[in-house]
């Protein structure tokens, strides 16, 4: 009997071993790379190398052989245990395994007849060919050195009636120089800095404490945003935000300098809906201001919460903190006081900050509240500390900190979004 089972196992392994030495890049590798990887490894994205063909993915067999297995690439951070995703590019054990199997055996091409049809995308955009392109009419200058106020431009849209935006996508124009970019929709208002001239830079005042404004209609939306690792959203069909009729668009711009004097036209592309729309995407925040991180803690919290007067459907988490962010939770207490983790980010990354896209929106009912959690390390044996000796507090640099839990909801077109929010978030004052 045992010498029969030694025989099976010897078979199940020479069987392997078959199998993955037939593995090649044109049958078995290159459907891999176009799925999860070519997004951004391709001409113009964010990836270091293209990975479009065999002669381009070739002399990186072995890196990304070790990038998957470590599962460095594709970037995911959210612990598997909670939430399902529709963004989640994570590689299966089979994926992983195929790699491994296709270097190890010398990284052959095999048949060029097998490579499936090449996945075409938009030159310059992430979203498809956008319907309106909104750009900086002019470069901004940036020093060499410095600290560089946060900056902000005004896009003036000329939409004579509201538009429905399903995906929008921000473009900077110098990447090495952007730290990150809000574009937020506005209509022109006194005594905002909508009055301002469009398409000329200003920096605006600067307050000891946020303003707290009442139950009631934001002053102003969140469209979408550049941050390290993130620069576009999709919205599923039948969803989209609202550009009103004779709104702007805001650029909220950071720029950091690096030593080398150069020059940005951010953009921002907007692809508009085409199908019957069924609901009104939102965007609000858990936002936590008033927290101070003493100098050396390694595991300092802090919380925040947004609650909901009307019935929403929870659409997508976006987890925000800068280098002493250490691990973010969302979890949502229902009416009746169950509660449920929605997302966990258990090793925070802040070059990677990505939006977790629910697979299927989940119903929050009247009176749910979703509260994030949040650990900083503040002390020297974080890496990423830019000065663990010093308390730090809320600010927009990076080495201050912020601790935001960004979140989208769905809700019925006729709805008022003023009755969406037990209180509107503080993210309005802005």
């Amino acid at each position: 009997m045992k010498r029969t089972l030694v025989l099976l196992a010897g078979f199940s392994l020479a069987i392997a071993a078959e199998e993955a030495a037939g593995v090649t890049y044109s049958k078995d590798v290159a459907p891999i790379l176009q799925s999860s990887c070519q997004e951004c490894h391709r001409p113009g994205e964010v990836g270091p190398m293209p990975l479009m063909t065999y002669s381009q993915a070739r002399p990186w067999a072995k890196a990304i052989r070790q990038a998957v297995l470590t599962k460095k690439m594709p970037p995911w951070f959210g612990d598997p245990r909670y939430g399902h995703f529709r963004n989640d590019p994570s590689l299966t054990r089979k994926q992983i395994d195929t790699i491994v199997a296709w270097v190890d055996n010398g990284a052959p091409e095999g048949d060029p007849r097998h490579l499936p049809k090449p996945k075409q995308f938009e030159a310059g955009w992430n979203i498809g060919k956008p319907d309106v392109i909104l750009e900086m009419p002019n470069a901004y200058q940036v020093p060499a050195k410095g600290t560089i106020d946060i900056t902000y431009v005004i896009l003036p849209t000329s939409f004579t009636q509201d538009k429905w935006v399903q995906a929008a996508e921000v473009r900077p124009g110098n990447r090495a120089l952007v730290h990150h970019v809000n574009a937020i929709v506005q209509k022109p208002a006194p005594n905002s800095i909508s009055t301002r001239p469009a398409g000329v830079p200003f920096t605006a005042p600067k307050v000891s404490t946020p303003v707290r404004i009442p139950r009631g209609q934001p002053a102003s939306e969140f469209l979408v945003g550049y941050v390290p690792g993130y620069q576009w959203k999709s919205w599923e069909p039948g969803q989209a935000k609202l550009i009103p009729a004779g709104a702007n668009i805001i650029l909220q711009l950071h720029y950091s300098t690096n030593g080398t004097p150069g020059e940005d036209r951010t953009k921002v592309g907007l692809v508009f809906a085409k199908e019957h729309l069924r609901e009104r995407v939102l965007s609000a925040v858990a936002k936590s201001w008033d927290f101070e991180i003493p100098a050396g803690a390694p595991n300092h919290e802090v919380r925040s919460s947004v609650k909901f007067a009307s019935d929403v459907r929870l659409v997508s988490l976006h987890p925000h903190m800068h280098y002493r962010g250490k691990d973010f939770e969302y979890r949502v207490v229902y009416p009746a006081g169950e509660t449920e983790i929605l997302m966990r980010v258990p090793r925070w990354d802040f070059n990677w900050q990505i939006t977790y896209f629910l697979k299927e929106p989940k119903l929050l009912p009247r009176g749910s509240r979703i509260e994030c959690t949040a650990h900083f390390d503040n002390s020297p044996n974080n890496p990423f500390n830019p000065n663990p000796s010093i308390n730090v507090t809320y600010g927009e640099q990076t080495w201050d900190e912020m601790m935001s839990g960004w979140v989208e909801v769905a809700f019925d077109l006729v709805k008022e979004p003023r009755s969406i929010f037990d209180e509107t978030p503080e993210v309005a004052a802005r």
